[in-house]
């Protein structure tokens, strides 16, 4: 079972795939962010740094999705192969921070590993509007998001919602969190595990 959970920065991915891993005993593939090397600088100066930062995003990505399927055991990833390009590539590219010449070059590199990357058997979308997603940025307090422009989170969205509207590499779960707090309301996160609980132990309501 390969469990994925989408959203936008902010959304509360992170924290749902740890707390999720936690109840079900599952492995976890964190997304790279801490360890990543461009992120600081690529929030200072994105022209600069946009495409060095999706290629290691997408490697990184790549090598989960091979440790994911490799192994046997149950696994929840924070955050899909599939957002590194159809939502941050693109959204750099259409933002005019990558050149179409990077661009292209990150689309073959992409497309080269799609055939050798499986859907996860579940994806869970959690959608967020722009005061959630500041609300929780400003709470987590990571430096180097301070500087994050909110015509950046409202682009992501746009395209975070179309790329939903259209997803059919496997089943999907949409989780609306605008007024929800599955971390401090148990109740809350008790009603997200009934519907994940539907969908992977084929339950009925």
């Amino acid at each position: 079972m390969h469990l994925a959970i989408a959203g936008n920065i902010g959304s509360g991915k992170t924290t749902l795939t740890e707390k999720l891993g936690k109840h079900y005993g599952w492995d976890i593939e964190f997304e790279a962010v801490d360890n990543n090397p461009y992120l600081p600088d690529f929030y200072a100066d994105m022209n600069r740094w946009a495409f060095h930062l999706q290629v290691y995003f997408l490697n990184s990505r790549f090598n989960q999705i091979k440790t994911i399927q490799e192994k046997s055991t149950p696994t929840i990833q924070d955050r899909t192969i599939y957002e590194d390009a159809y939502i941050f590539a693109a959204n750099l590219f259409k933002s005019g921070y990558l050149s179409q010449r990077d661009y292209d070059s990150y689309l073959n590199l992409f497309h080269s590993m799609l055939p050798h990357v499986k859907a996860p058997d579940l994806l869970i979308y959690l959608k967020a509007d722009i005061p959630k997603l500041v609300g929780q940025i400003e709470k987590r307090g990571r430096d180097y998001e301070t500087t994050m422009r909110i015509d950046y989170l409202k682009n992501l969205n746009s395209h975070y919602e179309e790329w939903i509207a259209d997803y059919k590499e496997g089943n999907l779960l949409i989780v609306d969190v605008n007024h929800i707090d599955f971390v401090a309301n148990p109740d809350d996160f008790a009603g997200i595990l009934e519907r994940v609980d539907r969908e992977i132990f084929g339950l009925f309501a």
